[in-house]
């Protein structure tokens, strides 16, 4: 399903920005936020790019995302070598993560089912171009509440 990057790169830069505050200014913010908003929103990111890139429908990125971040945080609970050098790396330890939580798991639950409605208010709300009928329009008549098919020509 092709989505409308005018409104999902915005969305996504936010969820970026704000969820990375939680890993560089973590002292000026409250403990409960550190503690779940940049899980909670990593994971919502994630739901998005699956949406935006492999162009899923809803329900098929919202399992791969909970996929993917199980599994993320699955190989928290494994220090091979390999793993822990990769992990010395800034931004594969931001994604990959030190240590499993059940928090964490309930964190990307709750992120990812967050984005999903998110994904799917928008898709309601804001009609895509291959979505519109362009043989015919819809008009509603006041008299009965009744729609009727106006065929252009």
């Amino acid at each position: 399903m092709k989505r409308n990057l005018k409104i999902y790169s915005p969305l996504m830069l936010l969820l970026f920005a704000i969820g990375l505050s939680s890993r560089t200014i973590p002292h000026v913010l409250p403990s409960w936020y550190v503690a779940y908003a940049g899980d909670f929103l990593w994971a919502m990111l994630i739901f998005f790019l699956f949406c935006v890139i492999l162009r899923l429908k809803n329900i098929q990125a919202f399992y791969l995302a909970l996929v993917t971040t199980y599994i993320i945080e699955i190989t928290q609970l494994f220090h091979p070598a390999w793993l822990e050098a990769l992990r010395s790396v800034k931004v594969f330890a931001l994604i990959l993560g030190y240590t499993f939580l059940w928090s964490d798991i309930v964190a990307y639950t709750l992120g990812i089912s967050l984005g999903a409605l998110i994904d799917r208010l928008i898709i309601n709300r804001i009609p895509m171009k291959a979505q519109q009928n362009t043989n015919a329009d819809v008009r509603l008549t006041n008299n009965n509440d009744t729609y009727e098919k106006i065929s252009s020509i």
